[in-house]
């Protein structure tokens, strides 16, 4: 079956959009996807939002997959790009959509970034989840004999957040592999590595589970904020800058609601076969 899509984008971060209520249609398997996320094999991707019908009271629902044909919880940027989509065919611009983890709020404000409620985050470790006696501030773990200091939590997906001098020299690729697949994260974890620049701004880079580094995470940049809310070096609203851009968290207080903002932009359509 073939079925229409909508590549996008949100702070650099490639988003597949397929709204599969028409058809009914099932996701490709983990290997189909896998060649539709390579831009030599097909549409490229960092995650595919694949849009349900609802399952509980919101306009729609969606699945989230990586580029390694893995379904997740939750995708930031996608969700925004979902609800960037969705509002022009709703003529809604406030409303709620159903997602793995929970429902959503999504706004689409008038200067056409989406804002998202992502929830609370939670530092519990058995549902990150994340090996651990309890939660706390800081965790050490150690990779290849070396302790890193580390911050884990749950943003409805489960990540690893390191606090380093300069993200630009940080070795995302060898040391991001390594935690993501850390045995006391049992389902694997993204990793961010942030360098808070004051109270409303950090640097940001993210080792994607499933994905490898992208331009941008968006419940990454929400679990870094979370992290250093936490231990008291950041405010309630941070200016996240990644690589392919900027995000705006928001939260009232340490461990409230968190409020992911950013652009999502329109980059291209086509059709994919299931």
């Amino acid at each position: 079956m073939r079925i229409d899509y909508t590549l996008m984008q949100g702070a650099g971060n490639r988003i597949l959009v397929v709204d599969a209520r028409p058809t009914r249609a099932e996701p490709p398997a983990a290997d189909r996807l896998q060649r539709l996320a390579d831009e030599r094999t097909g549409p490229g991707f960092d995650q595919l939002m694949w849009i349900t019908p609802t399952r509980a009271g919101g306009i729609a629902g969606y699945r989230v997959f990586n580029a390694d044909g893995s379904e997740v919880e939750q995708c930031g940027n996608g969700v925004r790009c979902v609800a960037r989509l969705l509002a022009e065919s709703v003529g809604a611009q406030d409303f709620v959509l159903d997602a793995p983890a929970g429902a959503v709020q999504c706004r689409v404000l008038a200067d056409g970034r989406v804002s998202v409620n992502m929830g609370a985050p939670c530092f519990d470790p058995p549902r990150i989840p994340f090996i651990a006696d309890r939660a706390a501030n800081v965790h050490e773990v150690s990779v290849n004999g070396t302790e890193y200091a580390i911050g884990a939590v749950s943003m409805g997906n489960p990540h690893c957040v390191l606090a380093v001098g300069d993200v630009d020299a940080a070795d995302v690729p060898g040391i991001g592999a390594e935690l993501e697949t850390h045995e006391r994260f049992p389902a694997r974890t993204n990793v961010g590595f942030m360098a808070i620049e004051g109270p409303g701004a950090m640097k940001l880079r993210v080792w994607e589970r499933g994905v490898g580094e992208t331009l941008a995470c968006g419940t990454g940049a929400c679990a870094a904020v979370a992290v250093a809310q936490r231990r008291g070096q950041v405010g309630g609203e941070v200016t996240v800058s990644l690589p392919g851009g900027q995000l705006v968290v928001s939260c009232a207080q340490p461990g409230g609601a968190m409020w992911l903002t950013g652009n999502a932009e329109k980059l291209s359509e086509g059709t994919i076969e299931t």
